[in-house]
């Protein structure tokens, strides 16, 4: 009977820790991200395809709207040594390199965002992709023995702490992702970073923006574009005639961003967003996990989330 009760309880502990841990993580209000994870996806770098800011105008679903995260899923094709198109690509396991990259959210605008909401910037370990097998696959692509495919790049995925926003999303948004390389960026590197000479290269020029074929939680209200800011003409899908060098819609009367196929290319993210507590109805149980204050803080427990709506406190 004691064995008994002591599973039991163990069993009541992980649910509820499972169950806590979910909520706590807040509501999903927008998906485009691939799950499980695949090896890779399509992809856009800022370095390959001349951007400065690559994003997308998205609508939320559900009520959630106070900011709690934003993952990204990246494409890593750069190597510690040798590279992706040489045949040559040598990794160490489980090798990284830093980068800060920034996540920018603006009002909802077409053809250009509207005010900026929230900017956040922060450094992330990115892995280089692995090395060639040039055994199980050609062109120097990296082997999935789980799945037993072949990839140029590994896509990973990078999460925005947002809880520190103190803001209030609106339904409709344009978000817009940055990182400085060789040649692009707010502030481009250039040239004489010691990376640029060496075996393999600027890992940040070979990092990309991983692209999936659907939303899966809320919605684009643009089909088949993306926002970007390019200064050649050549990137957009209108060869530039709305304006180049400014963050802007890639483009509503020529949209292109897709396979050619039917299948869209949508930046691969997802959104998560809290709801602000306002009634003690919303404190009860776990439910003081999946609401903040309004100031963007977490509550400690039930009955200070019951405080909170009481007092304001």
């Amino acid at each position: 009977m004691k064995l008994y009760r002591l599973v039991l309880s163990m069993i009541v502990t992980i649910v509820v820790s499972l169950f806590v841990g979910a909520a706590a993580y807040g509501q999903v209000i927008y998906d485009s991200t691939v799950s499980p994870l695949p090896g890779n996806l399509p992809s856009v770098g800022a370095e390959a395809y001349a951007f400065n800011e690559f994003g997308d105008a998205v609508n939320f679903a559900g009520t959630a709207r106070s900011p709690r995260s934003v993952t990204v899923t990246m494409s890593s094709w750069g190597c510690q040594a040798g590279h992706w198109y040489t045949a040559d690509c040598v990794t160490t396991p489980g090798a990284t390199f830093n980068i800060d990259i920034t996540l920018n959210i603006y009002n909802a605008g077409n053809p250009a965002p509207g005010s900026l909401i929230a900017s956040r910037t922060q450094t992330f370990a990115i892995p280089y992709r692995p090395s060639s097998d040039n055994t199980n696959c050609t062109g120097g692509r990296w082997f999935q023995s789980s799945t037993g495919n072949c990839f140029n790049g590994l896509a990973n995925n990078i999460t925005f702490d947002l809880t520190s926003v103190n803001a209030t999303l609106p339904n409709s948004i344009v978000y817009g992702i940055v990182y400085n390389t060789t040649s692009y960026g707010p502030q481009p590197i250039g040239p004489t970073a010691p990376c640029f000479t060496s075996s393999g290269g600027c890992p940040y020029d070979s990092l990309n923006i991983a692209l999936s074929p659907a939303v899966v939680v809320g919605a684009k209200p643009f089909f088949d574009t993306v926002y970007q800011n390019s200064p050649y003409g050549f990137e957009y899908c209108d060869g530039g005639l709305a304006g180049t060098s400014i963050f802007r819609l890639d483009s509503p009367t020529s949209a292109c961003w897709n396979d050619g196929s039917g299948n869209s290319y949508i930046p691969a993210v997802q959104f998560s967003a809290y709801t602000i507590a306002t009634n003690a109805n919303q404190c009860k149980n776990t439910g003081w996990t999946a609401v903040k204050r309004a100031g963007g803080s977490s509550f400690k427990n039930q009955g200070d989330c019951i405080q909170y709506v009481n007092t304001g406190k």
